[in-house]
């Protein structure tokens, strides 16, 4: 059987060949939907990601704990306490009359010397009742001279006239006036004299306080604080005004420092004046300073219970300022090792003891999480506690731990991840 295709008409040929016109449909939004949908994808990813990942872990502060009662060089603490370096020659300078400051020439810090000018006033008073006594002084030595060259004639006139009564050419009442007018001159040259020494002594008085005006350093040592300013009113009086200082300077005589420390006067009893101490700054606690117990002052604190302590230290440095904070263990000479001899314990800050069932504990954290201690407390010192049985030497407690930390809670150190 045959097929026959049936040819195209004409017309049908023709119409294929126009142009259509037509416009053309609008794009699909498909295209834009999915892209919008990949973009939130990856932002939903990138949220659960960083939820995943952030750092959930708490928060805390640390300080290490530090072992007491054993120190080197084959001695042994007797007892532990705590106080602050100070100065025993300490000075705030101020001038001895009142006055405007014309130039302060001090700093913090800088090291001055005895004697050395600190500041000076306006001489402009002082300096015109020092030319005042000056002026009166001239007046009083020129008028000694005046009467010393009267005199001089008188005596000359007394002289002649003596000779010429002895020869009877001259009447007595002329002699004796002349002798009288000489005892005058002489008088009068004997009151200028004196006055001439009072003028002396008041320009003595004028310079005394001309030099006032000038502040001076009354020992060497390091200016701790400058209170004064040009233009500003100082007096050695305060006079009560928000416009008046009472002084220039304070300097601090770095060779007086020492330690006083407060013990507790259940164990003043264990210290002794010239025993030997070992000191340890708040601020380098890796450098043992030696040193020896200067005095034990005689008055106890009757609200702390405490005997106030003067100590010494050998070693003069700059690092040792006043008002540090300042750690010192009473030594004595070992004894020697017994068996069963209680361990010596560590000191831990106080903040970081805190209570769990009414049981002493602190934390710390090993492997970003905090481990719990139960702890055997021994003394108080200062801000300090120590620890018998429950940390060791070198561990980092938690100070000010959270109500809501626990054993095993994830824990990060504030001082580490800085």
């Amino acid at each position: 059987m045959s097929h026959q295709h049936a040819m195209p008409h004409s017309s049908d040929l023709l119409h294929e060949l126009k142009i259509d016109r037509r416009p053309e449909p609008p794009a699909s939004r498909t295209g834009l939907w999915i892209t919008l949908g990949i973009v939130a994808v990856l932002l939903a990813l990138a949220a659960a990601w960083w939820f995943l990942l952030r750092d959930n872990r708490m928060e805390v502060t640390t300080a290490p704990v530090v072992a007491i009662g054993q120190s080197g060089g084959g001695n042994t603490s007797v007892l532990d306490a705590t106080g602050y370096v100070v100065a025993r020659r300490m000075a705030t300078v101020s001038s001895k009359i009142t006055g405007r400051v014309q130039e302060v020439l001090i700093e913090e810090g800088q090291h001055v010397a005895e004697g050395e000018v600190m500041a000076r006033l306006d001489p402009v008073d002082a300096q015109a009742q020092h030319d005042l006594a000056e002026a009166q002084l001239a007046a009083a030595r020129s008028q000694i001279d005046s009467l010393g060259a009267q005199l001089r004639e008188a005596e000359a006139n007394v002289t002649r006239l003596k000779a010429l009564i002895d020869r009877k050419l001259v009447p007595q009442s002329q002699y004796d006036q002349a002798v009288a007018q000489r005892d005058s001159l002489k008088a009068q040259k004997t009151t200028a004299q004196r006055n001439a020494k009072v003028a002396a002594e008041s320009l003595a008085i004028a310079g005394n306080g001309l030099d006032n005006t000038i502040v001076r350093a009354p020992f060497a040592g390091v200016v701790i604080a400058k209170a004064a300013q040009p233009g500003e009113i100082v007096s050695p009086l305060s006079a009560g005004g928000g416009y008046t200082r009472t002084g220039i300077g304070t300097i601090v005589d770095m060779d007086s420092l020492e330690v006083e420390v407060d013990v507790n006067e259940a164990f003043i009893g264990r210290v002794q004046p010239g025993m030997p101490i070992q000191a340890t700054l708040n601020a380098y606690p890796d450098w043992k300073i030696p040193g020896d117990v200067i005095a034990i002052i005689p008055t106890a604190d009757r609200g702390k219970a405490t005997v106030k302590v003067r100590v010494g230290l050998d070693t003069k440095d700059s690092r040792i300022v006043p008002d540090m904070g300042v750690r010192v263990s009473f030594l004595e000479e070992s004894q020697p090792v017994v068996a069963d001899q209680p361990k010596p314990g560590v000191l831990v800050p106080a903040s970081a003891v805190v209570r769990r069932d009414g049981q002493p504990v602190a934390f710390t954290i090993s492997n970003d999480a905090a481990q719990l201690h139960a702890l055997t407390l021994g003394r108080s010192l200062g801000n300090d506690r120590e620890v018998m049985n429950g940390l060791s030497a070198g561990q980092r407690v938690i100070t000010n731990p959270p109500e809501d930390i626990a054993d095993g809670s994830a824990v990060r150190d504030a001082a580490g991840s800085k």
